[in-house]
């Protein structure tokens, strides 16, 4: 059986659960999400491997990148991933990585680039089962009406995240 490392790393909106594998980082999500279990157990089962505490020499790189982030030294990630999921949840991940720093797309917006201007519920289930929070900025997407909703780590982190964003640029 296959090894998935995981380690807890602290922020500043909150501790996050970290896990790798040989190929990069499969997820990364604060440890108070909603479902943060079954998204472990999900991987574990996906990925047909044991998740285990420990390092793993993708923690570091990811560490260093998460804290210039936070500091509002760094825009965008090296860190290499290793995304799972549906080939339409890979589409709406990579199109979530598109969006500029500091900017903000609605739902309805990312349905409409994905060429399927009705898949706006579909858009925002993809978005809920992102694995690989700040990396994969699923908080950059917003409701229609200009409201910050559907985030599972919290409305209010995802209030700081864009805040920080608008700021580096600044």
């Amino acid at each position: 059986m296959e090894i998935i490392y995981r380690k807890t790393i602290a922020t500043p909106l909150g501790e996050m659960f970290a896990c790798s594998v040989d190929e990069g980082i499969c997820l990364l999500e604060f440890t108070d999400r909603k479902n943060i279990v079954k998204q472990l157990q999900s991987l574990s089962t996906t990925l047909n491997a044991e998740i285990v505490e420990g390092n793993h020499p993708h923690f570091k790189q990811l560490e260093i990148e998460l804290a210039e982030y936070f500091e509002g030294k760094r825009n965008t990630f090296q860190t290499p991933l290793f995304i799972t999921g549906t080939d339409f949840q890979k589409k709406v991940w990579q199109l979530l990585r598109e969006i500029p720093l500091g900017e903000t797309r609605t739902y309805k917006q990312q349905s409409e680039i994905l060429g399927n201007p009705k898949a706006i519920r579909a858009v925002g289930t993809a978005n809920g089962i992102n694995k690989i929070a700040i990396l994969i900025p699923c908080h950059r997407v917003i409701g229609s009406n200009g409201e910050l909703i559907g985030y599972a780590g919290g409305i209010w982190r995802k209030q700081k995240l864009l805040e920080l964003e608008k700021a580096i640029l600044f």
